[in-house]
């Protein structure tokens, strides 16, 4: 095995990853003919047949679509009745918009803790934070892993709690064959520059449940309500709506998300194939009941004590500096300063201490386990794929045989 390029070597790889987002023909032509011939935000036929395109793509009555995935959490919030002062059960291990869009509807932010094995919402954790207070649950598909989607509607269920999906992540995955997004009350898509679908921006709000969806609209559309008047306002809304450049990005990747899903599939089962024979690391497992992942990232476990006590960031180190980028991902929501200094700014949350709370498995996924690998390192060819198989082997050969030299490692 040649020499690490952590320590002098030639790096595996020196090219660049397939960039992402993609821009293709169909995109072009779509955009230009929607700038020549219609409308660019209210009445254009585009944004119309964008919604009808993503609703059927997950198997939803309605599709509401937004300028983001930020906003698409706070209008579902308020249309799921959510009020100053209420709960909303969330994953401690996501990205920070799922607690944002909680706070700006004036409720609190209630952490769970996640399942180890999966990175996802770790169902047996919910029902103890459950209190009177609680509205909802957001369940999030992490990475674009579906969550265990029946364990939590049992729960929501059985205290009459609203389940909105964070599908942010979760383009085309499916839970018990069923496309994930409308499985609850509704959900949420985001299709910000590094998502499976993107357009720079945007969210969009996918339900089977007609006065949901109504009420959504009425939110992201200044308060109006459909059928309405222009200057008449029933809700406190705001002009959250996607324009029709946006939906014009968007529906030719609706025919080719099944194919770049399909390569995503391939990529990660070869690599979760040489992950699985490395004593150390240890590929991440679906939940209960998901069928198929987005796979919006790919991630793995790294375990120190089985690489002789080496830190997973200087295994981080030796990754990218062989071409291939591996960081940790995201830190325990509760742990952001957001959460931690004491503002005023946010009054419901007065006698709520965040910085004493203690979710363990969290933590130690954060803190210890968890690799990421660049999103776009799941859309290569097999010679790209090959790469980070021979960047992981190359590092993590040289770590078992010579640890000291990690160990001593400074840099």
């Amino acid at each position: 095995m040649s020499e690490l390029a952590l320590f002098g070597g030639s790096p595996i790889r020196t090219k660049p990853f397939p960039s992402w987002p993609r821009i293709s023909n169909a995109i072009r032509e779509k955009v230009l003919a929607t700038l020549d011939n219609e409308e660019w935000g209210i009445g254009s036929k585009t944004i119309s047949e964008f919604n009808e395109s993503f609703a059927k793509l997950h198997d939803a009555n309605h599709c509401i679509s937004l300028h983001s995935g930020t906003s698409a959490l706070w209008v579902s919030l308020k249309a799921a009745g959510v009020k100053a002062g209420d709960e909303v059960i969330i994953p401690a291990y996501t990205f920070i918009a799922t607690a944002t869009a909680v706070l700006m509807t004036n409720a609190i932010p209630v952490f769970c803790d996640i399942d180890l094995k999966t990175g996802n919402m770790d169902p047996s954790d919910i029902e103890s934070k459950i209190t009177d207070k609680t509205k909802v649950v957001i369940p999030v598909h992490i990475a674009g892993s579906p969550v265990d989607l029946n364990s939590i509607l049992s729960l929501a269920e059985k205290h009459n709690l609203a389940v909105i999906e964070d599908a942010a992540q979760g383009h085309g995955a499916t839970y018990q064959n069923k496309k994930v997004g409308a499985i609850g009350l509704g959900g949420i898509f985001s299709f910000q520059s590094s998502k499976n679908m993107s357009a720079g921006e945007g969210g969009a709000i996918i339900t089977n449940d007609e006065d949901f969806a109504d009420a959504c609209f009425s939110y992201h559309n200044c308060g109006r309500v459909k059928n309405g008047a222009w200057y008449e306002h029933h809700r406190l809304g705001s002009n959250l709506r996607m324009s029709a450049v946006n939906a014009a990005m968007l529906i030719p990747q609706i025919d080719t998300l099944e194919s770049e899903m399909d390569l995503r599939d391939k990529n990660r089962a070869t690599l979760d194939r040489t992950i699985s024979e490395i004593k150390g690391l240890t590929p991440m497992e679906m939940s209960k009941g998901a069928t198929r992942s987005a796979n919006h990232i790919y991630m793995c476990r790294y375990t120190e004590d089985l690489f002789s006590g080496i830190p997973r960031e200087t295994f981080f180190k030796a990754m990218q500096a062989e071409g291939v980028y591996t960081y940790k991902g995201y830190n325990p929501l509760y742990r952001e300063p957001l959460f931690i200094t004491n503002n005023e700014e946010y009054p419901w949350l007065k006698g709520r201490d965040y910085s004493s709370l203690h979710l363990e498995k969290t933590e130690i996924f954060c803190e210890k386990e968890a690799v990421w690998l660049k999103q776009n390192h799941l859309l290569g060819d097999e010679d790209d794929t090959q790469d980070i198989i021979n960047a992981v082997e190359k590092v993590t050969i040289a770590m078992k045989n010579d640890p000291k030299q990690f160990l001593d490692f400074k840099r």
